[in-house]
C-alpha cells in the first residue's frame, strides 16, 4: 500500500531495501524556518535538516499541534533542535509575526523552505467554487511572498530560498485545476525572485514534486484517485526521496545552481 511508508529516516537501496540516510554536515549551524513542518514533506525536510545540522522552526495550522509535536519529538531523536511555531499563513497579520518569532527563537534565518500547500480535487471548473479558488491561493502562492519579503532583509550571501511547487502545472492536471495554478504561480515566483536576488548571492529555487504519498493524498482524493497515483517507477515516492532535494538545495552543493527546479517525481518527463 502507497501508505506503508518506510522509516522516516531512511532511503532506497537498489536492491529494493532501506537503508539510513548518511548525514556529512551539510548545513551545520545554519537556521532554517520551514512552512508546513508538521507532516509529509516538511517533517522528512526537517528531519534530515537537523541531521545535517541545521537548526529549524517549522510553521504549522492550529489543527496540527500533535502533528507538529510528533515533528518536533523525531528531530529530537537525531540530536536536532526544532521550534514550533503555529500560524495561519492565510491571513496577511501572521506573516511578519512569523518572521520576527522566528528570529526571536534562531536569531538568522539561513535557509527559508516554503512548503506548505493545500488541495481539493474537483473534476471541473463547475464544480469549483469561487471560494475554494480563492482559499487556494490566499494559502498556496501568497505567503510565499509575503514570507519572502519579510525574511529577506535579514538574508545574505549564501542563503536559501527553496519553494515547493510540483509536477501539476507541467502536466497540466485537471482535476485540481485551482491547485495547478497556484502551483505553476510558484514555478514563475521562484524564477523571478531568484533574478532578483541573484547578484545578492543569496539562491531561489524549486522543488517540483511528482506523486508523493503524504497525509494530504488521502484526505483530499477520492477512490479512485488514490488508487491511481502511481509513478512510472511504479509506485508513489516518500516524502524522505523529496527532502534529500531540500538538502541539496540549502547546501554549498548546489552553489552553482539559482532559479530552477528539481523533479523528483519518479520519471515523469517534463519540460523546463
Amino acid at each position: 500500500m502507497p501508505g506503508s511508508a518506510p522509516v522516516k529516516d531512511q532511503l532506497p537501496t537498489k536492491e529494493g531495501g532501506y537503508q539510513l540516510y548518511k548525514a556529512a554536515g551539510k548545513l551545520a549551524g545554519r537556521k532554517a524556518l520551514i512552512t508546513g513542518g508538521d507532516s509529509g514533506i516538511g517533517r522528512a525536510v526537517a528531519i534530515l535538516y537537523a541531521m545535517e545540522g541545521a537548526e529549524s522552526t517549522i510553521v504549522y495550522t492550529p489543527e496540527e499541534e500533535n502533528d507538529a509535536k510528533e515533528t518536533q519529538k523525531l528531530v529530537g531523536e537525531k540530536g536536532g533542535q526544532v521550534h514550533l511555531l503555529q500560524a495561519d499563513l492565510r491571513h496577511a497579520q501572521n506573516y511578519k509575526n512569523v518572521i520576527e518569532q522566528a528570529l526571536e527563537k534562531m536569531g538568522r534565518i539561513n535557509i527559508l523552505v516554503l512548503n506548505h500547500g493545500f488541495q481539493m480535487m474537483k473534476e471541473s471548473i463547475a464544480e469549483l467554487s469561487e471560494d475554494q479558488w480563492v482559499k487556494i491561493f490566499e494559502t498556496n502562492i501568497h505567503p510565499f511572498f509575503f514570507l519572502s519579503k519579510y525574511a529577506l532583509p535579514q538574508m545574505s550571501r549564501g542563503d536559501a530560498i527553496i519553494t515547493c511547487a510540483s509536477v501539476n502545472p507541467y502536466i497540466g492536471r485537471s482535476d485540481l485545476l485551482d491547485y495547478t495554478s497556484t502551483k505553476g504561480a510558484v514555478v514563475a515566483f521562484t524564477r523571478a525572485l531568484s533574478n532578483q536576488q541573484i547578484e545578492h548571492g543569496i539562491r531561489v529555487n524549486a522543488v517540483c514534486p511528482g506523486p508523493i504519498w503524504t497525509p494530504l493524498i488521502p484526505a483530499t482524493m477520492n477512490e479512485d484517485a488514490q488508487k491511481q497515483f502511481t509513478s512510472p517507477m511504479g509506485t508513489p515516492g516518500q516524502p524522505r526521496e523529496v527532502a534529500t532535494c531540500f538538502v541539496f538545495l540549502a547546501s554549498l552543493d548546489s552553489s552553482f545552481i539559482a532559479g530552477q527546479s528539481l523533479h523528483p517525481n519518479g520519471g515523469v518527463i517534463v519540460g523546463s
